[in-house]
């Protein structure tokens, strides 16, 4: 069963040696779209980029915080998806002028890179890689950059609308063609069937019976997606401290407030100028002499 609302649910096409997983993001997209009053190209996009980030996590080989980033030269400037490893989700559009619509990702983007940043606690300092865009859609992106580190070709079907992101996602492991010389390309074909509708409804068990109907396929037990981001004010004012008495009064001379807007989490922190006094009061900065009484 796969009671949560938002999931990334593992299978087997046992006798083929295919990997697969369904993804749903019911709950998690519509957090993910509150307050944010995107395009609708847009919110098509990330959520099609945050269920395909949510599957790609969920399969790392060394479990890891990995964050994928879709920098553009055109009116859609950023995508951002950041999973932790326990598929924690957030994410964010940037956008600066009109927005085409039925526009494709590279009429909305350019000749845009995709950024990857694996954060592995083995690791010293996180791995980033940066490779440009190929084809015109986040599926076809996301294919090219799995065979490109995987050796391993993949298949992914994404469809997002207000109310939920999914996706379905395909790859051949090293020993399938000993196992039937054509059980990838009977496999692919079969998911290329998939409606938009059915990714979207669709429990996993009913989708892929539908799809396989002919194969043995062997279902994991869901993995939740959440998202799960909460205000986390004395942080921004520890980040408040270390900018400076000097630099935080000169923003309220000329704003006549500080807003400090996380777009990732999707929080803004408010300081009127009396909280700045006694913020700094409280904590003055290093070599102010003390105030005599």
């Amino acid at each position: 069963m796969t009671p949560n609302p938002s999931y990334v649910r593992g299978f087997l096409l046992d006798d083929l040696d295919i990997r697969g997983a369904v993804v749903r993001l019911d709950d998690v997209w519509k957090a993910l779209q509150e307050g944010r009053d995107y395009p609708a190209e847009v919110a098509r996009l990330l959520g099609e980029m945050s269920a395909v980030s949510a599957l790609i996590t969920a399969n790392l080989k060394q479990a890891g915080r990995l964050t994928f980033q879709i920098q553009g030269e055109r009116a859609l400037r950023l995508l951002v998806v950041d999973c932790t490893e326990t598929l924690n989700l957030r994410a964010f559009a940037a956008t600066d002028g009109d927005i085409p619509a039925d526009g494709g990702l590279k009429d909305l983007i350019g000749d845009g890179i995709l950024q990857l940043t694996l954060d592995i606690p083995a690791l010293d300092q996180p791995y980033r890689s940066l490779v440009p865009l190929e084809g015109d859609s986040i599926a076809a992106t996301f294919e090219h950059y799995l065979m490109q580190s995987e050796q391993q070709p993949a298949g992914i079907w994404l469809a997002c609308n207000e109310d939920a992101a999914a996706a379905l996602f395909l790859q051949k492991l090293p020993g399938a063609d000993t196992r039937d010389e054509d059980g990838w390309t009977r496999a692919h074909l079969l998911a290329q069937t998939v409606q938009p509708g059915e990714l979207l409804t669709l429990a996993p068990e009913t989708l892929l019976g539908r799809l396989f109907a002919e194969e043995n396929v062997r279902l994991f037990d869901a993995r939740p997606v959440t998202h799960d981001w909460p205000a986390d004010r004395d942080k921004v004012i520890g980040m408040l401290r270390s900018l400076g008495e000097a630099e935080v009064r000169r923003i309220i001379e000329e704003h006549g407030e500080l807003v400090v807007r996380d777009d990732l989490s999707n929080h803004d922190y408010r300081f009127e100028p009396a909280e700045i006094d006694a913020l700094f009061a409280s904590h003055p900065e290093p070599g102010t002499p003390p105030t005599l009484h």
